[in-house]
């Protein structure tokens, strides 16, 4: 189909020309900066360039590369909240990346997930001609561990990180080295931990009270992240993301920490308790915004 919506332009400014399948429930992108990795899209339906200020949050898959279904899932989020959805697939079998592991950790075989990310994130904006300065991240499991990463890495882009669950977590310690600590940061990645943009990002974690099972998450020696102190967190997912709230406090993050009883290792019931905090951060958020713009 090749039906065509057009969006009142702003001023004397020629008008944005959307395809049927770039509003809704969205087709997959390719990157432009890197084809090898996509992305879909939530849309409102209604969407207007130069309308509501329309704000965008960025949805991360976990291992099994459900992104459409996240998407999704956020969906009713999207169009509540006039916010454009981006959940990113990065695929397994990139270089030596068998697992499909290497996005979670951030850098690895030559590739920085974390500039990945901010390439599409600018693809969406002109695409959809946002003027969307940061965006919200949340992220379950795998997703999870990317958020954690990309938050410590990239404060200075995000109004607020949700993480659910993650197997896996960087905290912010000097004396220890990426990717358990923080210390040797710069070297990894060319930029320092800056605190002071960190402490700004309000922080969400969520984990269910019977995600327990920790065979999945216990790093080996010999495995492709092992390193001393891969385990030092906790045995379960519970217990680690204790350790990292600890962690966040510590530095001078405001972080709401839930353990939602009954739920296993389930998205569904992360996303539930994820999307008012996203709403109540967001109005945050836009209002702060607003503060600073208005004369």
């Amino acid at each position: 189909m090749d039906h065509q919506f057009y969006p009142p332009a702003r001023g004397d400014a020629a008008p944005l020309v959307f395809g049927y399948y770039d509003l809704g429930a969205t087709t997959v992108y390719a990157a432009s900066a890197d084809p090898r990795f996509h992305y879909c899209l939530y849309v409102p339906p209604g969407y207007q360039a130069g309308a509501t200020p329309a704000e965008i949050l960025v949805v991360v898959h976990g291992s099994p590369r459900t992104f459409m279904d996240f998407r999704d899932q956020f969906a009713d989020f999207a169009e509540a909240q006039q916010v454009v959805v981006v959940c990113p697939l990065f695929p397994v079998g990139l270089g030596d990346d068998a697992k499909g592991d290497d996005y979670k950790y951030l850098s690895q075989g030559g590739i920085r997930y974390d500039e990945v990310l901010l390439g599409i994130v600018e693809d969406v904006r002109r695409r959809y001609a946002l003027a969307a300065p940061t965006f919200g991240l949340f992220g379950f499991s795998g997703g999870a561990q990317f958020a954690n990463r990309f938050l410590l890495l990239q404060p200075q882009h995000l109004w607020a990180a949700s993480l659910g669950a993650p197997g896996s977590v960087t905290l912010v310690d000097d004396g220890q080295d990426w990717w358990v600590g923080t210390r040797d940061i710069a070297a990894c990645f060319g930029r320092p931990l800056d605190r002071a943009a960190l402490r700004q990002v309000p922080v969400q974690l969520l984990v269910g009270a019977e995600d327990l099972d920790g065979r999945e998450i216990t790093h080996r020696e010999g495995g492709r992240f092992w390193m001393a102190g891969a385990n030092q967190a906790g045995a379960s997912r519970p217990e680690r993301l204790e350790t990292l709230r600890r962690s966040l406090v510590a530095a001078g993050l405001a972080v709401a920490h839930e353990v939602i009883a009954g739920a296993g290792h389930d998205a569904a019931p992360a996303i539930r308790h994820a999307k008012p905090y996203l709403a109540e951060q967001l109005a945050r958020h836009r209002a702060a915004t607003l503060a600073t713009t208005t004369p």
